[in-house]
């Protein structure tokens, strides 16, 4: 059956294996016998997005975590970030955040969080993985079997995310938010106003199946349009869960999150609050942001693909501030995952300190043109056997040198296949793509 953990937990096709109520289930037993050592006293929180799919994967959750003798917390539609928070802050043994982030609703996942906030290291997913992959073992049905409803959780979150900003005025401040239909659709919305921004919202009518459709961090030039029509200084849209957040400018252009990431390193610098003058990026982030930052003594620490990895080389290097192109964006210092929103409140604190415009903040690096392909595939077999490809590879990486790169992968959470091309020369970008292009499908149809 494979492995079931991606990048960022279970994930695929709701009512499709294996994001099932039945997996859930047996997934309850398994975080009970895994983090809960299989005690008495065990506590696990469990949150949603906005999908139809969320409470159905619920309710077969808490049955296996109940019939396994867990008390089971409810925070009902909540951001992934508020999972981690709350986690910690009710002496939790876990917590589990029903989501599948960006991706369309037709999908869903699981993501686990231990009970210091933070999401699993690769041996506990294992022995997770290992119990879910082996026959089904019956609960216990303890006479503790407890339920309890936490609609606190919000109103918990949003003051923790007030209080990273340090009583932060935002008066003067038009914001276009846009939620996506997802996870932040309240909490977001709430804290700007509450700070004293203008808030204009956007997307923030979930029916279930309208999350991240035509709106949120992967069609934010929509909330662009809307930021040029209210004359808004800025744009912030969410992804369904709300830990990633892409920015729009004033005059509408969608900001990379490599640019965001940029302006945050240095602006942190500047206010001497960049731990050992160093953040970590992903493999996927531009080397237009390594060169700007290196001009201004910020060295740049490359980890792989999710914000797992990067809290975990951000933990072991000490290090305060990190992310990814994509729009995790992690403040260390207040958080233990990727969190749109207090990101969102943390640049439009260097927007307020340094009294400049978004624009003029992320104006800081010149891209290296680049194009990322993406391109689905039947099945994922090792990028070693594909030999076509591994000898056009050599043939970009002789070409490139210093002046560009290609990076390949698959994706950790979809039947995809990643092509990064990255040079100087746009023209060279445009000819390498295609040509990548043409051997995958030649070797993987």
């Amino acid at each position: 059956m494979g492995k079931l953990f991606g990048t960022d937990g279970i994930r695929g096709k709701a009512n499709e294996y294996p994001v099932t109520a039945a997996m859930a289930e047996k997934l309850g037993g398994a975080v009970v016998k895994v983090l809960g050592d299989g005690g008495d006293d065990v506590t696990v929180l469990i949150g949603r997005d906005t999908r139809e799919s969320g409470p159905i994967l619920e309710e077969g959750l808490t049955r296996g975590l109940i019939s396994h003798g867990a008390k089971v917390v409810l925070l009902g539609v909540v951001p992934t970030p508020a999972v981690a928070l709350l986690v910690r802050q009710l002496n939790a043994t876990a917590a589990v955040m029903l989501t599948a982030s960006h991706n369309p609703f037709e999908d869903n996942g699981m993501k686990i969080f231990a009970s210091d906030g933070y999401k699993l290291p690769d041996d506990l997913e294992e022995k997770i993985e290992s119990l879910l992959l082996a026959e089904e073992s019956p609960g216990n049905f303890s006479a503790r079997n407890i339920k309890v409803d936490y609609a606190e959780g919000i109103s918990d979150y949003v003051n923790m995310a007030k209080s990273s900003v340090d009583g932060l005025n935002l008066g003067g401040l038009k914001i276009v938010l846009d939620a996506g239909n997802g996870a932040g659709y309240q909490a977001g919305p709430r804290i700007f106003r509450e700070l004293g921004a203008e808030v204009v919202e956007m997307a923030v009518t979930p029916d279930g199946k309208n999350i991240n459709a035509n709106c949120g961090a992967l069609h934010a030039a929509a909330a662009g349009k809307l930021v040029v029509e209210q004359n808004a200084h800025l744009g912030i849209s969410l992804d369904g869960d709300a830990d990633r957040v892409i920015f729009t400018t004033a005059n509408g252009e969608v900001l990379s999150g490599d640019r965001v990431l940029a302006l945050g390193a240095l602006s942190l610098k500047k206010a001497g609050k960049l731990r050992h003058n160093s953040m970590v990026a992903t493999v996927m982030s531009n080397l237009g942001m390594d060169e700007a930052l290196k001009a201004e003594g910020i060295d740049v620490i490359r980890a792989g693909v999710g914000d797992r990895l990067v809290l975990e080389e951000m933990r072991a290097s000490d290090l305060c501030f990190g992310g990814e192109n994509s729009g995790h964006l992690i403040f260390s210092d207040f958080a233990t995952t990727g969190d749109g929103i207090m990101s969102a409140l943390q640049v439009c604190k260097m927007m307020v300190d340094s009294g400049k415009t978004l624009e003029e903040l992320a104006s800081v690096m010149n891209e290296y043109p680049s194009e990322l392909l993406n391109l689905s595939v039947g099945s994922k077999p090792p990028l070693e056997s594909l030999t076509k490809l591994q000898n056009l590879i050599k043939e970009a990486e002789q070409e490139f040198q210093n002046s560009g790169r290609q990076l390949i992968r698959y994706s950790g959470t979809e039947n995809k296949i990643r092509v990064l091309v990255e040079h100087k020369e746009a023209a060279t970008v445009e000819r390498w793509i295609g040509k990548f292009k043409e051997v995958i499908a030649e070797e993987l149809g």
